[in-house]
């Protein structure tokens, strides 16, 4: 079901998208989740699809577009590459390499977000720590100036892309207590000090690389800075909005999949002489698990659309987060139980879809965050 507010322009994406997704990803899909990792040439083929720069300015080599394009290309390499994992490591830059286009120099620009988009280097997003988790403003990393250097202690967690990045755009602490404190540094692979301490092993989104970090006496050039000191907060929050769009959105697209995974399961499996379809109470379950999809679209699409145009929507993104990934898991259970046990076997995708699932309630801020900024907002 396509959005109505979408065009030709959509479109198109959808079926560059698609196809792209059909022939580089959907033959690999299942080798790669169990590998753990999908081949680094892959971010060349995307930028060469034209679909790694999607959604960034023409002036930065970006192919144009607003948010909306974006969930409609990961929506298509969802549904036919059929690989989360995949989807979400080559999506990594969605997170990573915004703050610098708003707030970066030409010359960072240069040197960061245009071989990115081209597919010639890999970015990643550094905020969570170890003992942090969704509480960003407490933050202990810290960046101490020293001339023209600033030096890096502390560590982040949880980063996706982070094994093989070759820069992570990383929330540091270059001043005191609480949010005024954070800035941001791009700190490169092979800066002295920075070391991936392992490669994470996750429930799911197997093909993604999941990374620790840690900086020791990190020496970052003062060059690396983006934007103002103090002003990493602001953009980590202005991030937040697109993110929690793009996690409701591969929800809905998560779930879509197990969705018609499970109808082609219940029109071929025969049970008590007739296909499982034949059964009312499996026909049932398909049209709850429609009719939430058709939920979560239309309140994901809502929000993308009050987002482009310039309304601070802090208080919907969060509602569209959380209706989505509740959606979401509650459409993969029953696909697992529509498939009974072979929905439990690691060669059907409706298991990996489900294992997938469960990041999203925890990613880009917790459910339990969710509902305090909707809270807030809302005014109780």
């Amino acid at each position: 079901m396509i959005p109505l507010h979408e065009d030709d322009t959509h479109r198109a994406l959808r079926e560059q998208a698609r196809r792209f997704a059909q022939k580089f990803i959907a033959p690999h899909a299942h080798g790669w989740e169990e590998a753990k990792e999908f081949p680094r040439e892959l971010y060349r083929e995307l930028a060469d699809a034209g679909l790694m720069g999607v959604g960034y300015p023409e002036a930065v080599v970006g192919g144009g577009g607003d948010v909306s394009h974006v969930l409609a290309i990961a929506e298509e390499m969802i549904l036919h590459g059929k690989s989360v994992g995949t989807v979400v490591g080559l999506g990594s830059h969605g997170i990573a390499i915004p703050p610098i286009i708003r707030a970066g120099t030409p010359e960072q620009i240069d040197r960061f977000v245009r071989p990115v988009i081209r597919g010639e280097k890999i970015a990643a997003l550094g905020i969570t720590e170890p003992g942090g988790g969704s509480d960003v403003a407490s933050l202990r990393t810290k960046a101490v100036r020293d001339g023209d250097v600033y030096v890096v202690d502390g560590q982040k967690t949880f980063i996706t892309s982070g094994v093989r990045a070759d820069f992570v755009t990383c929330a540091v602490r270059t001043g005191g207590p609480g949010h005024g404190g954070i800035s941001l540094l791009v700190i490169e692979r092979g800066t002295p000090g920075f070391t991936v301490g392992k490669k994470l092993e996750k429930m799911g989104w197997w093909a993604s690389d999941t990374a620790e970090l840690h900086f020791e006496a990190c020496r970052v050039p003062v060059a690396n800075l983006i934007g103002d000191e103090g002003a990493g907060f602001l953009a980590i929050m202005m991030n937040f909005a697109t993110e929690r769009l793009a996690l409701a959105g591969n929800c809905v697209a998560i779930a879509e999949l197990a969705y018609r995974e499970s109808i082609s399961w219940a029109r071929d499996r025969r049970a008590f002489g007739k296909s499982l379809s034949g059964f009312q109470v499996v026909r049932h379950k398909l049209a709850d698990m429609a009719s939430k999809i058709a939920a979560a679209r239309a309140l994901t699409n809502e929000a993308v659309i009050r987002y482009n145009r310039g309304e601070q929507i802090p208080s919907l993104a969060s509602m569209a987060k959380n209706v989505a990934t509740d959606m979401c898991m509650a459409v993969c259970d029953e696909a697992v139980q529509i498939h009974g046990g072979y929905g439990y076997m690691r060669e059907y995708v409706v298991e990996r879809l489900f294992r997938d699932a469960r990041l999203y309630p925890i990613g880009g801020g917790t459910r339990e965050i969710m509902n305090e900024i909707i809270a807030k907002m809302e005014g109780y």
